[in-house]
């Protein structure tokens, strides 16, 4: 087995990289270097990672790590308040955001302006329907568009996401959500798998009948049947 690398990059690529831009003002010459300084120098190496990355907080506090030598049990910087959908979607251009294939049915694009409305309306329900920090939102939904809007409006909620993918067996839905007793549930009406259209309305009320704290259901139009799926569902 050969030691060469198998591709690396030019000069030019390496200088428009986000690690040289937060190298330079560090002194920092190499990879090797950046790395001894975060083993070395763990607080100022991630006290110039946030303002690198510009995180936007209510608050940072003075401390930045707590019980360093604790692994698991360090704390990073312990008294920062902040919210990680506002970091997120600090874009909001026309460029996309998110690039969705659902096999050979869909192909849909979602701009970062479009992604930004689409938490900001989902965000607005949610707090209509009672949603605070630390309620628990649940999710039968495949890897879609809906799916990173939905977590994102729980995060600026402070609520807490817990998903599975529609293709779980009831028990193994209930085995996770009912531990946490989340308050609303969101559905996908139905996904594709191997070229079929499986729908979820039967195994979406099913596993209602054993999540009584679900207050507000959700149903995502997906394969076009979402009215319907709705209809079917309680609450």
């Amino acid at each position: 087995m050969t030691e060469r690398p198998l591709w690396t990059p030019d000069s030019a690529a390496v200088t428009s990289s986000a690690l040289w831009r937060f190298m330079q003002p560090l002194g920092l010459r190499s990879f090797d270097e950046v790395l001894r300084f975060s083993v070395d120098q763990p607080e100022e190496f991630w006290r110039a990672v946030w303002d690198f990355c510009e995180v936007k907080a209510e608050t940072r506090g003075a401390r930045v790590l707590v019980d360093g030598h604790l692994m698991p049990g360090a704390s990073f910087f312990p008294d920062a308040r902040l919210n990680y959908a506002r970091n997120l979607l600090r874009k909001q251009d026309d460029t996309d955001a998110l690039v969705f294939r659902g096999e050979d049915k869909v192909m849909r694009r979602m701009s970062w302006a479009e992604l930004n409305r689409a938490v900001a309306r989902l965000h607005r329900a949610l707090a209509a329907a009672g949603v605070q920090a630390g309620d628990r939102v649940s999710a039968i939904v495949p890897n879609m568009p809906e799916a990173i809007v939905s977590f994102l409006a729980c995060s600026s909620l402070g609520a807490i996401w817990s998903s599975c993918s529609p293709d779980f067996g009831e028990r193994g839905i209930l085995d996770r959500f009912g531990q946490i007793a989340p308050k609303v549930l969101i559905t996908c009406d139905g996904y594709y798998y191997a070229g079929k259209t499986i729908r979820m309305a039967e195994k979406a009320a099913n596993v209602l009948k054993d999540l009584a704290s679900v207050e507000t259901v959700l149903v995502i139009d997906y394969i076009g049947e979402a009215e319907e799926t709705a209809t079917a569902l309680p609450k």
